[in-house]
């Protein structure tokens, strides 16, 4: 599961790894799940209540490839307003990999819900980051292993 990549939040000074460093692990790894036969859920966000959403909010150009699951949620974590949690069933899901723009926002909220429906976690550190490296640091050094395994990309290559 990758959330929110977008062009406009790839864009921010994200830490410690850069936003485009975050989409190139990423799309590694989603090509790596895929080879592998794995599904590949792409999750990015709507801001509600606005006419029009702001440029840059599709997800980045190429992330998405045949055969993938893509969502639009419209809160920070991912299960409120989808039907992840049904999808993930009907693929017989029971561990979640996830990735992603913010680490501390829309990765951790997905991943405490997720961990409240039973699914077993596993964190790409180096395929996420957040506004600081310091937000990132405490998500994946504290509260993370909590819920689940810290990994990273070259894990799954």
């Amino acid at each position: 599961m990758l959330i929110d990549l977008m062009p406009r939040l790839i864009a921010l000074p994200v830490a410690p790894h850069g936003g485009q460093d975050v989409l190139d692990r990423s799309r590694r790894l989603a090509a790596a799940f895929r080879a592998a036969g794995r599904p590949v859920v792409l999750i990015r966000v709507d801001r509600p209540n606005v006419a029009e959403q702001p440029p840059g909010s599709g997800f980045a150009d190429g992330l998405v490839q045949e055969g993938d699951i893509t969502l639009v949620k419209g809160s920070i974590g991912a299960f409120a307003t989808t039907d992840l949690e049904a999808r993930l069933k009907d693929l017989g899901a029971d561990t979640l990999v996830l990735g992603g723009l913010m680490t501390n926002m829309g990765v951790e909220s997905t991943a405490r819900v997720a961990s409240d429906l039973d699914f077993e976690l596993e964190f790409v550190e180096d395929a996420m980051s957040a506004l600081t490296a310091e937000e990132h640091e405490f998500a994946v050094r504290v509260t993370f292993p909590r819920f689940g395994k810290v990994t990273e990309v070259a894990d799954y290559l």
